[in-house]
């Protein structure tokens, strides 16, 4: 409406200046010269008039968007005006600031409740920008550095130093570890970061998180579990040795053998060789326990280099087919990145996949059509995988937590030290070994580097 009565009163004042100026010129060529400069100054008045209205409208318009620019909401226009059109552009005008101040109040409240949360987290959060100005950072960030107020990157320097070296270096989508040592305490940070775009500005959102607790409790549960597996391991072989050793003592602490009897000396002479055999077997059975722990913790430095993918599972394929049970198993490769390289060391790894390889066989000993198979490629992370995967009966949910733990096994042979030792050889390699197993359709272990 507004917009439709601008119009028409600007075509109405152009088109009398227009029958203005015709009546002047028509009078001009009549040489009526008093009555020409009558309309002269009629013309003159007419367009004067045209440019205070249109100066007046333009002002109204730029004293509100200065005042909207500035968050005034206090600037109203008259409503009650002769001119019909300047009353309805002031009316719309009161209303359009009413919904924009609606709209400010409704973001900003919006605005102190988001901020509310941030420093109610229990993480430390910042944004940073491409110069490593800090933008944002929470009381919860303050409080767990120990430093206030946080405005550039290069304060981290009087903090720590390789502290200021990790963030100067932080990259999006990256994560980094660092134990943080200061006067009141010793804390373990994990750094996420992530990037987002504001107001055609490049910022780098990074998450800090205290996880020295979790760590400790992490620490605490692999203990107990360890602990558990090994009094288990121990007693199992400590419990025959105590208990024929007692049997064979109380054999020659009666001191009733007789001599003479030589049936009788006999046969406990034989018990006592049979129970020092059994003590020796137990014996030897508990050194190849510590001789196994001993290996899982002396894993050597990787000797790395180069390697390409694809002739690594090649060569795994090839070795692990030698073993008979292989015969009712099928061994698929999948190269899903060509020409992928590995930066590994190619004993440790082709180590690591066999072992591999021969847990999945023994899973599908009772399987019919039975494969494995064995995938390289990149994952959406960008990091380098290999998987091995079969389609046995798959990890009881239950044991998934466990299978890790040193000694622990489902198995009747075997130390239980092979997943242990093969994840350790994973983390040496600045990498780490996962699984996931459903039930009754497929486990696969996967070798992140």
């Amino acid at each position: 409406m507004v917009s439709k009565n601008f119009y028409f009163q600007t075509i109405g004042r152009v088109v009398f200046i227009t029958a203005t100026s015709l009546m002047l010129a028509f009078l001009l060529v009549r040489e009526n010269y008093v009555f020409s400069v009558l309309t002269l100054i009629a013309l003159v008045l007419q367009a004067s008039y045209l440019i205070k209205y249109v100066n007046e409208t333009n002002r109204k318009i730029a004293y509100f968007f200065d005042a909207i620019k500035n968050e005034d909401f206090t600037l109203r226009f008259p409503e009650k005006l002769t001119l019909k059109s300047l009353e309805e552009l002031n009316h719309s005008l009161n209303m359009l600031n009413e919904m924009i101040q609606k709209i400010h109040l409704k973001n900003q409240t919006q605005e102190r409740f988001y901020q509310e949360i941030l420093k109610q987290a229990d993480i430390g959060i910042l944004a940073i920008n491409n110069k490593g100005h800090i933008l944002f950072a929470n009381p919860r960030l303050e409080h767990m550095l120990n430093y206030t107020p946080l405005n550039h990157i290069k304060q981290l320097s009087q903090i720590d130093e390789n502290l200021y070296r990790v963030f100067s270096e932080l990259k999006p989508f990256e994560r980094r570890m660092f134990q943080l040592t200061n006067e009141r305490e010793k804390i373990d940070l994990a750094i996420k970061s992530s990037s987002f775009n504001l107001d055609g500005q490049e910022l780098l959102l990074v998450v800090i998180q205290d996880i020295h607790q979790e760590l400790d409790e992490k620490e605490t549960e692999s203990w107990t579990k360890l602990i558990r597996v090994l009094t288990h391991e121990i007693m199992n072989s400590i419990t025959p040795i105590t208990s024929i050793s007692d049997s064979i003592l109380k054999y020659y602490e009666k001191g009733d053998i007789n001599l003479e009897n030589g049936i009788e000396y006999q046969k406990r002479l034989d018990n006592t060789i049979k129970g020092l055999e059994v003590i020796k077997d137990q014996g030897s059975n508990l050194l190849s326990f510590v001789e196994s722990y001993r290996s899982l913790l002396n894993v050597p430095v990787p000797d790395k280099k180069i390697v390409l993918a694809q002739n690594l599972l090649e060569k795994v394929k090839l070795l692990v087919g030698q073993n008979q049970g292989f015969s009712n198993t099928s061994i698929e490769l999948q190269i899903r990145t060509q020409d992928l390289e590995l930066f590994i060391d190619e004993k440790q790894i082709t180590q690591v996949l066999i072992n591999l390889c021969k847990n999945a066989l023994q899973s599908l000993s009772n399987q019919e059509n039975s494969t494995i198979k064995l995938i390289a490629g990149l994952n959406n992370a960008g990091e380098k995988y290999i998987e091995v995967e079969d389609n046995g009966p798959g990890i009881p949910h239950e044991l998934i937590n466990e299978i890790f733990v040193p000694f622990f096994t489902t198995k009747n042979t075997g130390t239980g030290v092979g997943l242990s030792f093969s994840k350790q050889i994973l983390r040496m390699h600045g990498g780490n070994l996962k699984v996931n197993s459903i039930p009754d359709r497929n486990t696969t272990f996967t070798l992140l580097f």
